[in-house]
């Protein structure tokens, strides 16, 4: 039977106008396990740099700019667990804006490898101080040479929250055709969760808009944050979720095995924690015999994690 034609996309003025307009997939084999009730996710992997941190670094990097805070000549900083880092990259790269990140030192490998393809600088923190770590390194950083850098602050920019707040929210909205009745995500630097709800709550009050966090701080849901034990980040404001649900890792991993081999979707944990979650909420609904339609995100590729072949520059043939 010959596949039917598909639209093809339009074009594209430069990299950055590829980010956002994600798809909304439907999980068809995970829902079995909710009858009645619609899990749908949005594929931010299919963003350009692989991950929905593209986002929010594209629009912190242009209102920088506009704003006249980001100068030629300086550097944007931030501390990042990986994802953004590399979201940064592929930005500042497109946009001609060099990039300095700061990991911890024990940030998986492909993602150190990622970023440093695009030509940024990387400083290491502490491994066991984590994200916070990072956190307080970029800012001495900062503090010590203000003319060189620019301090991005994803943990407490506003623009970080309304990438999701102009995108994410109005894009859910509209590929349900209003139909949400329940969006569910983790929570890292809180700026999905955050700009997402504030819109799915104006755009339909009767939305439930529910937070996910690892249920211990010593996780694996790499990019989450596990808020008692952490700094938890400026741009959180607990008020604008209707719920907070806590996550193990090991619900969070299995899952992503399963999404794997059921749906066909290699991704990393943290999106592994988010239809877990999500498949929570459908459950709950099913027992008491209500529809819904509950939409997550998965927020990067599997392959992220996995370690790297060894690449070589020169070959002998």
């Amino acid at each position: 039977m010959t596949a039917p034609l598909r639209q093809p996309r339009l074009r594209a003025g430069d990299l950055t106008e590829l980010v956002g307009n994600t798809p909304l997939m439907r999980l068809h084999h995970i829902e079995r396990g909710c009858p009645g009730v619609e899990l749908w996710a949005k594929c931010e992997f299919t963003n350009p740099a692989g991950s929905v941190k593209d986002r929010a670094a594209l629009r912190i990097i242009q209102e920088a700019r506009a704003a006249g805070l980001l100068r030629p000549g300086m550097r944007l900083i931030d501390s990042t667990s990986g994802n953004t880092g590399i979201a940064y990259a592929m930005v500042g790269a497109a946009l001609g804006v060099p990039i300095t990140l700061v990991m911890p030192e024990n940030v998986s490998v492909p993602r150190k490898q990622v970023a440093t393809a695009y030509g940024v600088e990387i400083i290491y923190s502490s491994p066991m101080e984590g994200s916070d770590g990072a956190i307080l390194l970029a800012k001495r950083l900062v503090d010590l040479h203000p003319e060189r850098y620019w301090y991005a602050d994803q943990y407490s920019n506003p623009n970080n929250w309304l990438a999701h707040y102009h995108g994410t929210g109005p894009e859910i909205w509209a590929q349900t055709n209003g139909r949400v009745t329940h969006f569910v995500t983790g929570i890292g630097t809180s700026g999905t969760v955050m700009g997402t709800s504030r819109r799915l709550h104006e755009l339909g009050p009767q939305v439930r808009c529910i937070g996910m966090q690892p249920d211990d701080a010593m996780h694996g849901l790499e990019g989450m944050k596990h808020l008692p034990s952490s700094i938890v980040p400026h741009i959180y404001d607990e008020s604008v979720l209707d719920e907070t649900m806590w996550m193990s890792t090991e619900e969070g991993w299995d899952m992503a095995e399963r999404l794997a081999h059921e749906e066909g979707l290699m991704v990393g944990h943290s999106s592994g924690g988010n239809v877990a979650a999500a498949l929570r909420v459908g459950k709950a609904l099913a027992a008491e015999d209500k529809p819904g339609v509950v939409v997550t995100i998965l927020c990067d590729r599997g392959d992220r994690y996995f370690l790297p072949l060894k690449w070589e520059k020169h070959y002998l043939w």
